[in-house]
């Protein structure tokens, strides 16, 4: 299997260094080919522009979904694009790694989504959700948080974490086609000691050793919604995002 891991933390001391690193050596142990984009490392540049295009469709305003269309068929990507597009259509499997900030990913990271995840080639006219052009491929978030459990569990302070994660979940991965599978969280890191840490960091192996036993997050094909794009009276919802939202009512004065 080729892996692509993704990963996002300035500080190679980090736990997260310390997960990618099990991830890699335990991934490479069992035979699969691994490749890591390092973005930090990379210095890689977060911020979409007209620079990203060697060639323009349009002059002037940027219409930069339209020109990555564009950039698909003339292959004119910037060099950097180019080549973290390869290596997602390369990879049967992609693992996100990064610190949970903000209830998203940092901003690098929203960086390369935008600048990766091209409109001609992962989504648009070709389809998307289950119709995507990562089709076929599976996705999975590796994160660590600085909160507790209950925090994000049902009626926690922070909201649901299918919540917190749903935007990245299913409006980017699984929105280019992608199988997602259950993320891997890692609780207060910073609170835990070495102990609690290591035990972390066996489970990701040890997840990773059953990558096939991992359930897939429920999602809707195309196929679940109308001509109103809106799910279908008999379908129930699957995702927190398609639950039925019920709003409070507020007494005037």
């Amino acid at each position: 299997m080729k892996v692509l891991i993704v990963y996002a933390h300035s500080q190679p001391t980090s736990f997260n260094s310390a997960l990618l690193r099990t991830a890699v050596d335990t991934l490479t142990a069992q035979g699969h080919e691994v490749r890591v984009s390092d973005l930090y490392a990379m210095n890689f540049n977060p911020v979409a522009s007209a620079a990203d295009f060697k060639e323009r469709r349009f002059e002037g305003h940027l219409q930069y979904d339209r020109e990555q269309k564009h950039a698909v068929a003339q292959h004119s990507f910037s060099d950097d694009i180019e080549a973290e597009i390869a290596k997602v259509i390369w990879c049967d499997l992609l693992i996100l790694q990064f610190p949970l900030w903000w209830y998203s990913v940092p901003a690098i990271m929203k960086g390369w989504f935008d600048r990766v995840f091209v409109n001609g080639l992962m989504y648009g006219q070709l389809g998307r959700f289950d119709k995507g052009g990562m089709k076929g491929r599976r996705a999975m978030i590796s994160t660590t948080t600085g909160c507790f459990p209950g925090m994000v569990a049902e009626g926690g302070v922070m909201g649901h974490l299918d919540a917190m994660l749903w935007h990245i979940q299913y409006g980017t991965l699984a929105y280019v086609g992608f199988d997602v599978l259950e993320p891997f969280v890692t609780w207060s890191v910073r609170y835990e000691d070495d102990g609690a840490r290591a035990l972390y960091l066996q489970k990701l192996a040890e997840r990773l050793q059953r990558l096939d036993e991992v359930p897939l997050k429920p999602m809707h094909p195309l196929s679940d919604f109308g001509s109103d794009w809106k799910l279908k009276a008999d379908i129930a919802p699957r995702t927190i995002g398609h639950q039925k939202f019920v709003g409070a009512s507020v007494e005037p004065g």
